[in-house]
């Protein structure tokens, strides 16, 4: 019986062992297993664009609304006024320039800039209260608009509540002083220093703030590439715990697009179509750009094209000063090109001046072909899926034509939808014709609204910065 029993206990320790010997060759082999399934895996390619956009933006036109300049009043409750006319026209989202109070000391101006804010948590009295910011947005979402707030993340006012709480949150000089932002004539506003951890958390959570309590829809964010990315990509992350919200960056950079921000400006495809319609450049200029647009920056991006916006009516011109002669037909690109278009309030009733920046200087409003062009061209963009936003949209593809100094042209198409669209960006009459196969078919003349069949051999007589955009 004891012999048996040694036999049995070392039968057993035996079956052990090797049972772990077995179950550690099937983990080796496993592992092994893995990690051939990992090298693999960093061929594979990965969607850069992480963010998940809101559904409502897929087809979307976005508004920038100056309070100040709105209306004779330049109020919160003036403005609610004229949401149902701004539906109308085909307008998605309204972005509400800083809602903020303003710093009075170094103060720009009479009424000092919008972007020199001396309270985040608290609303500009001269726009109205916090109830009608809320009654605001809660009209333009019954109206099936979107709201959000032009945010100043960069640099407080010098009598910011921040400036004596918070001292250590402030970049200095290299005299220990509150500095602006080096460079520019910013002297109305000093920097924060986003290397202190307690200043993210007080900036994401006063961001969370109205969010929460005026139910807006999320942020255009000023000068967004002077603060880090990390801080951007983490507040985005807290804010769609909330709500699904669409974020702007006032920047042009791929690494925007990754984890933070839905969209981003196309400053340099402004910048190009201005130098061509002021005869300092030619079509060239836009091939440069779209091919950098869509090799450089991720699929599944959203970029902002405009002719016009506060800094550029401000600083550098009106829409008729910036675009001349060319101002219809790069309204017509903003629009039918990649990006999602911009109206800056004032372009629909033909306004002519430069809006005042630190002054009371209220928009003349008025019916104007302009305001006509926009929202027959945002009808269009709604309609039809070949014009969408990011990748519910189609890419753009060239069509070799025999200006193509001069004249500039494409077709966007998916399984549903088409367009052919062609443009003469020159002071002469154009006499163009076609290569390849996208553009012959059957199509309605966006202008005109008549039928027309282009064939491989049809030649075309464009008028000095005229447009042509056919719809299938």
């Amino acid at each position: 019986m004891k012999f048996f029993f040694k036999s049995n206990r070392i039968h057993t320790i035996l079956s052990v062992v090797i049972f772990a010997l077995l179950l550690s060759c099937n983990k080796e082999e496993s592992n092994k297993q893995t990690n051939q399934n990992s090298d693999d895996d960093r061929y594979l390619p990965k969607e850069y664009v992480q963010v998940k956009h809101p559904e409502w933006v897929k087809n979307a036109t976005i508004y920038q609304l100056n309070t100040r300049q709105f209306s004779a009043e330049g109020t919160f409750k003036a403005a609610q006024k004229e949401l149902p006319r701004l539906k109308e026209m085909g307008i998605d989202i309204i972005w509400l320039m800083p809602i903020n109070p303003i710093g009075e000391k170094n103060r720009k101006g009479t009424l000092g800039s919008p972007y020199s804010v001396k309270d985040y948590r608290a609303v500009n009295p001269e726009f109205g209260t916090l109830d009608d910011l809320k009654s605001f947005v809660k009209e333009a979402h019954q109206l099936g608009m979107h709201v959000i707030l032009d945010w100043v993340a960069n640099h407080t006012a010098w009598d910011n509540h921040l400036v004596k709480d918070h001292p250590e949150w402030y970049k200095k000089d290299y005299k220990g002083e509150f500095r602006p932002t080096p460079w520019w004539d910013w002297d109305d506003i000093i920097d924060l220093d986003y290397s202190q951890p307690e200043l993210r958390k007080y900036m994401t959570d006063a961001m969370k703030y109205w969010v929460k309590e005026a139910d807006i829809d999320g942020y255009r964010c000023d000068v967004a590439g002077f603060v880090p990315i990390d801080f951007w990509d983490n507040l985005r992350t807290e804010l769609d715990a909330i709500k699904p919200v669409f974020m702007l960056a006032e920047w042009e950079s791929r690494d925007m697009h990754a984890h933070a921000f839905d969209m981003t400006y196309a400053w340099s495809w402004n910048e190009k179509l201005h130098k061509i319609c002021k005869g300092q450049a030619n079509v060239n200029e836009l091939y440069i750009y779209y091919s950098w647009n869509e090799s450089f920056f991720p699929k599944n991006s959203i970029r902002m094209t405009f002719v016009s916006n506060h800094d550029k009516n401000a600083w550098e011109g009106t829409m008729w000063e910036q675009f001349g002669d060319g101002l219809e037909a790069a309204i017509v690109l903003s629009v039918v090109g990649d990006g999602m278009p911009l109206i800056y309030n004032g372009q629909e009733a033909g306004e002519p001046k430069r809006l005042a920046f630190f002054e009371k200087d209220p928009i003349v409003w008025k019916s104007h072909p302009i305001g006509d062009l926009y929202k027959k061209l945002f009808a269009l963009m709604k309609q039809n899926t070949a014009l969408w936003h990011a990748n519910w949209g189609a890419l753009m593809l060239k069509v070799p034509n025999s200006k193509e100094q001069q004249v500039f042209s494409f077709v966007r198409q998916n399984e549903k939808d088409k367009v052919f669209c062609v443009f003469n960006f020159s002071d002469k009459t154009q006499d163009v014709t076609f290569k390849e196969t996208l553009f012959p078919g059957t199509y309605q003349d966006f202008t005109t609204e008549e039928s027309i069949t282009l064939s491989p051999t049809t030649q075309m007589t464009l008028a000095p910065w005229s447009y042509k955009v056919f719809v299938k």
